[in-house]
Parts: C-alpha cells; structure tokens; sequence
C-alpha cells in the first residue's frame, strides 16, 4: 500500500477551465485587476505629494563606497526580461499567477504607506533612473520621481516573481536577477543600501499575505 502510494503520481495544478468555473476565483482574479488599475490611477497623484514634500538623506557607509554610474538600461533589462520570463511560466497556472498578481498589489500598499509615513530624500549623487514603459505609460510629468524609497519595489517584484514560479532552476534565476537589480539601482544611488536590504522582508510579507487571500 505504501508503495502504490509512493509511485501515485502527483496532482495536476488546476487549470484555467477548471478555475474559471469557480466564482471565487473569478472574483479574485477581477479584484485584484481593478485594484491595480485604481493605483495606477492614484499613483501620478501620490508622487506628486511625495515629491514636493521634504524629507532627510540618511547617511549609507555602502552608497559612499559604491562608484555612481548611468544604468537605467541593463537595470529595465533585468527587470523587464525577468517579468516576461516570468509570466511565460505564470500564465498556463491561473493559481500562481493569482497568488502573484495579488502579492504584487500588496507590494504597492506597503510601498505607499511606507512613502507616505517616511519623508525621505534621494540618496546623495543619485543618477534618475529611466523606465521606458513607466516614463512614457503610468508617470508622464516634467517632475521625476527620485523619492521613490524606503525599500526597492524593483527588487521586490523580481523576488516576488521568484517565489512565485514553480521551476527550482527558474526560481534561481529570478533570484540572480533580484541580486543584480538590486545592486544595479545601488551602484545609480537611486536607493539606499537600506532600500534594497528591506526588499526581500516586504517581497516575502506580500507573498504570504497573498497566499491568505488567493489560496487554492
């Protein structure tokens, strides 16, 4: 008995059809949607606010070492190769991408409850950064944002996507790409190492929450 248990072969991941039939799913999969189009609209807003707002440069011993250096385009590369890689694996399993797509909303919350209870200033000889989809799609204004801080969304989402994927060598390679993204926005001193360090507690935090609330 035992070993017919042993040799059974593991269940399949449930698949669109069959999650689509159930109404929670739909409604989870619909929240978490609207949510996302809701902050992109209140984003522009809320930097708006967080920009003209003073703050402090906190002193960081890693950024005064670290070289300054213009790397806008390896950075987005990183990070758009590792979304796309990503999602390629997410988009056949509605479950994590449920999971992921939720962690990612929570991730947003933290980051603007964070911005608004912590008035920060850039890190001191930041280069901007540019996003090409970002700049031209979501934030199109002559004010840049430089204050984007308190820990690194970039390295966060990459972290995100690598727990989120159910391949051991995928999740390796996403956790690389976390890594050089980020040292990227380090070493163009558009975060502090702090930012960066506090990446993967609320990359792991908004996964767990998002497991509570997308759970299949």
């Amino acid at each position: 008995m035992a070993a017919s248990s042993a040799g059974a072969p593991l269940p399949s991941a449930p698949t669109w059809p069959q999650l689509w039939r159930q109404p929670a799913f739909r409604w989870r999969l619909g929240g978490i949607l609207g949510g996302l189009l809701a902050l992109g609209a209140v984003i522009p807003r809320f930097f708006a606010f967080i920009e003209a707002r003073p703050g402090v440069v906190l002193p960081d011993p890693v950024l005064a070492w670290l070289p300054v250096y213009e790397v806008s385009g390896p950075t987005f590369g990183v990070i758009y190769l590792s979304i796309v890689v990503a999602l390629v694996h997410l988009l056949p399993r509605p479950a994590r991408l449920l999971r992921a797509l939720w962690a990612y909303g929570l991730l947003h919350l933290f980051r603007l409850f964070t911005l608004w209870l912590t008035p920060l200033e850039p890190p001191l000889g930041m280069t901007l950064l540019h996003d090409p989809l970002v700049d031209r799609f979501f934030y199109a204004s002559a004010t840049p944002i430089t204050k984007d801080l308190f820990f690194s969304a970039h390295t966060a989402t990459v972290l995100i996507l690598a727990m989120a994927v159910g391949s051991r060598a995928l999740r390796w390679g996403l956790l690389l790409s976390a890594a050089l993204t980020g040292l990227l926005v380090m070493v163009q001193h558009v975060h502090y190492s702090y930012d960066v360090a506090a990446a993967p507690l609320f990359a792991g935090l908004s996964f767990w929450l998002a497991g509570r609330v997308a759970r299949w």
